[in-house]
């Protein structure tokens, strides 16, 4: 086997590799430098050395406090509270998850770079992944697109949701609009499966897993069903009980990138979706 094709089946993207070829002994056996075409010996220590080239110091410092579950040399996972992105965008250019990585980073004298792994709206509260350098953001991409790495999600419904089912329906942008998606033949295929966990006072609390990933999946489906969450200025007007769309990333559980160690997290039920439910214990 090739050092350039164990590598690829290592999770090593094609870009680290053209990094790698491009660095200074960047693929060692045994201290030696060898080229990707050069085929693997029987025995052997393979080392990569990876320097991190890209920056990010566009992205504005800010004192946000950061929710750091977990972290290690390759990776973060964060506990992001609703009202704040992940990424900054033209119009909020400070108030994100990214900015307070940046301050962090200051702070700590190392250089910047934000990649954070999937994403989660501005007011979907709970856990979120973010690489600290390239390989492991590979890596992590790849677990991701493989459903490796997974998520469960709780939502809260308008009305009494049945016990489980699953939501095959394909969403689409709607007519005349960049933000609001809707159920359409045309669409691209979405999946969502659910169980209900219980209901009180016209309110049903649901365990959600996606086999996709759309934009506002969610969110669509379960007004699409018939059954919107709460608080979700573009699919439902009842702010009644909650000023933003009730969703919580929940769980996640991935394999760290390196090491092959499985990780699972949870993230508590934030205040504003406890209030729905106060006895109940997730």
């Amino acid at each position: 086997m090739t050092v350039e094709r164990f590598l690829r089946h290592q999770g090593v993207s094609h870009r680290v590799l053209v990094d790698l070829k491009n660095t200074e002994n960047g693929i060692c056996i045994d201290g030696s430098p060898v080229r990707t075409i050069d085929r693997l010996p029987e025995q052997g220590i393979l080392r990569i050395c990876l320097p991190e080239t890209d920056r990010s110091d566009t992205i504005p410092q800010a004192d946000i406090p950061l929710d750091i579950v977990y972290e290690d040399e390759d990776l973060f996972v964060v506990n992001k509270p609703a009202g704040i992105a992940v990424h900054p965008s033209p119009h909020n250019r400070e108030n994100t998850i990214a900015n307070g990585l940046a301050a962090l980073y200051a702070k700590r004298g190392q250089p910047f770079v934000f990649r954070a792994i999937g994403r989660l709206d501005k007011n979907t509260s709970g856990l979120i992944v973010l690489a600290k350098n390239a390989l492991s953001a590979g890596l992590l991409t790849a677990e991701a697109s493989k459903k490796i790495m997974r998520h469960s999600y709780l939502a809260i419904c308008k009305g009494v949701l049945p016990p489980n089912g699953t939501i095959d329906a394909p969403i689409a942008r709607a007519d005349g609009s960049v933000i609001r998606r809707v159920v359409h033949p045309d669409g691209d295929h979405a999946v969502t499966h659910y169980t209900r966990l219980c209901v009180q006072d016209g309110y049903s609390l649901a365990r959600v897993s996606l086999e996709t990933g759309r934009t506002h999946q969610i969110r669509v489906h379960f007004s699409y069903i018939g059954y919107p969450l709460p608080g979700d200025f573009i699919y439902c007007d009842d702010f009644s009980r909650i000023g933003r769309h009730a969703l919580h990333a929940h769980t996640l559980t991935l394999r760290q990138p390196i090491t092959g160690e499985v990780l699972s997290f949870t993230a508590p039920l934030p205040p504003d979706m406890q209030a729905f439910f106060p006895d109940i214990t997730l």
